[in-house]
């Protein structure tokens, strides 16, 4: 699986990167508190039946709490043929602004 720390998805959101595709896959309580402004929210429980809403060619930032949630994802995406980057650290780590 492939990783990014939140220091280096921040520095791909500030150089304003528009094929970004970044998945927020915390809870709705928690994204509430903020997330990455580029960020689509599609919590853990529902990307089995979401993922039809993404796209293969593309490439995806999975992004949670702490960056185990989004391991989880980026695991299950990578096996039903995805290319996807987990973010880790999460959250408690991103520095960068939210929306």
């Amino acid at each position: 699986m492939k990783e990014l720390t939140a220091k280096q998805v921040e520095e791909l959101v500030t150089e304003g990167n528009q094929s970004l595709n970044i998945i927020d896959v915390r809870e709705d309580e928690e994204v509430a508190s903020g997330m990455i402004p580029a960020a689509k929210h599609i919590p853990l429980g529902s990307i089995e039946s979401r993922m039809g809403e993404l796209d293969k060619t593309k490439e995806y930032i999975m992004v949670c709490r702490s960056g185990g949630r989004s391991g989880q994802a980026s695991q299950f995406l990578e096996s039903q043929g995805f290319n996807v980057i987990n973010m880790t650290g999460g959250m408690m780590s991103w520095e960068g602004p939210t929306k």
